[in-house]
């Protein structure tokens, strides 16, 4: 219990508080429990604030402002539409679109049927709208090329002959310049893509329809890309950028994209610099929704993903801005991404914004002369989706520094007090801003042992289907730990010291942590900067306002309740981050893999929200008389939320159609080549998406456990699984189950046409592969072997991932076989038969068979709980073939079919062994 003893007094660092007489006369009826020179006690009859009370305000405080921005969040269209864009034929062509079910490159689904149905509706428009003052060409491109991109460690891709939709709008009398909207309609293998990303190509031949039938001629030109191979990891749009004859005319982009589904879209990165399409975005958009904080954040590497963007901004060289949908990703890439959970007004919100922004930007002079405007940033942000505040970032330099200046004249103020002298005041604020400090360190280390201690217990991930407990959770824990620090500071430090100059402190170490926040930030040219800056510049302008009132009453009611009012505006935009950031990593952490414990950074982003949130709270704890009812309570939600969670009363995933959390997980099936067979066996090849690997699945299938765990095979590249993509520094855990095995429609077929020694010294390997669509090839150069040079890209090796290379591979229809070659050179003179260098090769297409489901599969579904979707009777193909060369050269085969929707991945292998 705190003490309500005033054992010293320290003037405080204005002028002396004033009282009646009648409060005087008051204060004398007080003793002092034995201290004889002080016969008052002003701060508990007058000036501190009942815990009651402020716990409820800043309760009522906190829970108003999250309300405020979920209901702001559900308010998809405000204002009334304006009725150019029709969202009742968008969504028609949303659900024609997915109609044909998962559309991955290659497959006849994305080739041949969303293909006739996208030209059948441009045909259709143009028609329609041939007597207008616009001309509509349409090309469909089958580019073939090769890149190399720094995503995921980096790799190496090609494609051959994927497919992009490009349709040209422009007057009559043609045009110079060129806008171009960008959207996908390929999807991964498992999902019918509803929001990644049918929707935004839905509304796209819907804005194409608006715009088409315009009265008034546009001054520039538009085209709309619908492009068939983004999935493949950005193929089809390099493929139009660098390739296609328009996109010399290009010169600016909208990119469409999802990260979720349904929702707001959100413009989350735009630039690079160029800040006129900013501009054009504030003053067209009729439903704002925009934050420079997500560009700084997506474009820093932290969210494991990446656009079309990327991709016009590093090729093209030519500005943008890229939108996403980021609600529920829970369902994002699977096969929950149906067009029944796109609401209409979502279509209509992004239809109404992308037709306005685009009219603004192609009736705009700048866009032809756009290098003019190309220097410099903008600060950018929207309040609560009612409108955005955007200017130059070098204004906003400005702005920080004003904000910036004012906090330190505010202090310096302080410090010229005759009462602070000596530098008094100054030792207070380093010691109030080190207590602060120490407490964000306590506090984040307790938080991370409870979640260490949850993912001991095997009980990880349990929020991730019940978010609300992870903050009951570790939300109370890191709450109650910084109150307790406070308070322990309060009764044991500054036990002597009166409770509001001890409010008044911490109101100053909190303003002088921000603004070194915002110096920092200002400093590295961010543009998020702006953050801090609002939470320097109004709880300052707050605190003056107050100061009379604080000064004369001390922290009454009134005072508390117009001090938050202060923070409200501040407080419910960083609220809105916090929604952001929670809203975008939680599924994330879903798909994580095996090595990133999930708790522990959601534990971590727990206990920074408090941190950032409690901050200038902090001011209460010490105007408040007691805290013990309120560490009482914390304490209390946190014991019953450990021992309900410890118990595993909340299950991690869900197969509710309304809300499904399911568990992602890979499968694919090995097959060998034609050959002697030197060992044969056939089964599922398992990789876990999630931390929790197969904890949740052993009790329903006991043949899934540990004692089927692979190791890596360090001799071969990429341990000699066929991965998909170079994720194995994610995917540590691997699980091999025997099963029977399966018959592919499209066994790869991979030769070697010529070895030949150069005169540079080096020798050149030429191959031929024949397969299904999607393939890929690493290399692992052996000790003392260099990879010198390859028929990929600029034709130098790219991205040593410790030691091996990546090439993905993906071609359309009726593509021919794929061919490459590559030199290596051997530094080290070696006379063993032993290899320089290791090849794999693996693929992913389609299976002769039909149903392959295996026996202890139940018919294909599993227990609901654990299982989430139903194993896919549309199986795929996989191979990998392993070369080594020098002397002779053997083959370690493999043939891989993937369920498409499944929960699990199934793998046959065989190894054969040749001489040349």
């Amino acid at each position: 219990m705190e003490s309500d003893t005033t054992i010293r007094r320290i003037k405080p660092y204005g002028t002396q508080n004033n009282v009646s007489q009648r409060d005087k006369d008051v204060l004398e009826q007080y003793g002092n429990n034995g201290c004889s020179e002080v016969k008052r006690k002003p701060e508990v009859s007058l000036y501190l604030l009942g815990e009651g009370i402020g716990a409820v305000l800043v309760a009522i405080f906190i829970l108003s402002l999250w309300v405020l921005v979920h209901v702001s969040l559900q308010q998809l269209v405000i204002g009334k539409s304006t009725g150019e864009f029709n969202a009742i034929r968008a969504r028609k062509h949303l659900e024609q679109i997915t109609s044909v079910g998962p559309r991955p490159v290659g497959s006849v689904e994305n080739e041949v049927l969303t293909v006739k149905y996208l030209l059948d509706q441009i045909e259709h428009i143009r028609a329609e709208s041939t007597k207008g003052p616009h001309s509509i060409s349409v090309d469909v491109q089958r580019p073939t090329g090769s890149f190399s991109i720094d995503f995921l460690g980096g790799f190496t891709s090609y494609y051959d002959k994927v497919t992009n939709i490009a349709v040209k709008l422009e007057p009559k009398t043609g045009a110079k310049h060129l806008m171009l909207a960008n959207c996908h309609f390929d999807t991964v293998a498992n999902s019918p893509g509803a929001s990644d990303d049918a929707v935004s190509c839905a509304v796209m031949l819907e804005v194409l329809h608006s715009l088409a039938n315009l009265s008034t001629p546009l001054r520039h030109g538009v085209v709309f890309l619908f492009n068939g191979a983004e999935e493949n990891v950005l193929q089809a749009s390099h493929g139009f950028i660098t390739q296609h004859p328009w996109a010399s005319q290009v010169r600016a982009f909208i990119n469409l994209e999802a990260a979720g589904v349904g929702g707001k879209e959100v413009v989350f990165q735009t630039g690079p610099e160029n800040p006129w399409l900013v501009q054009a975005y504030v003053r067209a958009a009729k439903h704002p929704f925009a934050s420079v904080v997500g560009q700084e954040v997506f474009q820093s590497g932290v969210i494991p993903s990446d656009t079309d963007f990327r991709i016009y901004r590093d090729f093209g060289n030519i500005p943008g801005i890229d939108l996403a949908f980021i609600e529920n990703g829970f369902i994002y890439h699977t096969k929950y991404d149906t067009p029944d959970r796109i609401l209409t007004e979502s279509i209509q919100r992004a239809g109404d914004n992308i037709l306005a922004v685009l009219k603004h930007l192609v009736m705009s002079e700048k866009l032809a002369d756009s290098s003019d405007y190309r220097h410099g940033n903008m600060v950018f942000f929207d309040l609560l989706g009612v409108f955005v505040v955007a200017y130059p970032a070098r204004v906003g330099t400005i702005i920080n520094y004003m904000a910036t200046m004012a906090t330190f004249f505010y202090l310096g103020k302080k410090c010229s007090l005759p009462s602070n002298g000596g530098g008094r005041f100054v030792r207070e604020l380093a010691c109030g801003t080190g207590v602060v400090i120490m407490s964000w360190l306590v506090t984040l280390l307790s938080v991370l042992i409870v979640a260490v201690l949850v993912s001991l217990l095997g009980r990880s991930m349990f929020w991730y289907n019940h978010f609300y407990m992870s903050i009951c959770l570790y939300g109370a824990a890191s709450t109650g730990k910084m109150i307790l620090i406070h308070t322990l500071a309060k009764n044991l430090y500054y036990g002597s010291v009166r409770r509001l100059e001890l409010g008044d402190l911490f109101f100053d170490v909190s303003l002088l942590l921000w603004c070194c926040a915002l110096v920092y930030l200002t400093q590295q040219g961010l543009c998020s900067a702006y953050v801090p800056m609002l939470m320097v510049a109004f709880p300052l302008a707050t605190k003056l306002l107050l100061a009379r009132e604080f000064k004369q009453r001390g922290a009454t009611v009134k005072y508390s309740v117009l001090y938050l009012l202060g923070l409200a505006l501040p407080y419910v935009h960083f609220m809105f981050l916090i929604w952001v950031v929670f809203e975008i990593f939680t599924p994330i952490l879903g798909r994580s893999g095996t090595e990133i414990p999930p708790d522990v950074v959601l534990a971590s982003l727990v206990t920074l929200g408090t941190i950032f949130l409690s901050s200038f709270l902090l001011h209460f704890i010490y105007l408040a008389k007691s805290t013990k009812w309120i560490l009482a309570g914390l304490s209390t939600v946190f014991a019953v939320a450990f021992v309900l969670v410890s118990c595993g009363l909340f299950f991690p995933y869900a197969s509710d159609p309304t809300s499904p959390r399911p568990k992602r997980h890979t499968t694919r099936t090995f097959h060998g080549l034609d050959g002697e067979v030197e060992r044969k066996d056939s089964g599922m090849w398992i990789n876990s998406f999630d931390y929790t690997g197969m904890r949740y699945i052993t009790p329903h299938i006991p043949e899934i456990n540990e004692t089927i765990r692979t190791k890596c095979q360090e001799d071969l590249p990429f341990c000699g699984f066929p991965w998909f993509l170079p994720v194995k520094f994610l995917v540590k855990k691997n699980w091999y189950l025997p099963a029977p095995e399966v018959s592919p429609k499209s066994p790869i077929d991979f030769k070697l046409l010529s070895k030949q020694e150069t005169e540079w010294g080096t020798t050149k390997l030429t191959f031929e592969v024949k397969g299904p669509s999607h393939m890929s090839l690493y290399l692992m150069p052996h000790s003392g072997a260099v990879l010198t040079s390859w028929s990929f890209g600029d034709g130098t090796p790219q991205f040593d991932l410790s030691g091996e290379y990546f090439i993905f591979y993906s071609h359309g229809l009726e593509s021919p076989a794929w061919n490459f070659w590559f030199e290596i050179q051997d530094r080290v003179q070696s006379y063993a038969p032993s290899s320089t260098l290791c090849s794999s090769c693996s693929s992913v297409g389609q299976s002769s068979m039909g149903r392959a489901d295996p026996p202890w599969a139940s018919g294909g579904r599993l227990a609901p709980r654990a299982a989430g979707p139903r194993l896919s009777s549309a199986l795929g193909l996989a191979g990998s073939v392993s070369l080594e060369v020098l002397e002779g050269w053997k083959v370690s085969g493999w043939t891989c079919s993937a369920a498409l929707s499944a929960s699990f991945c199934s793998c046959g292998r065989r190894r054969l062994r040749k001489g040349l």
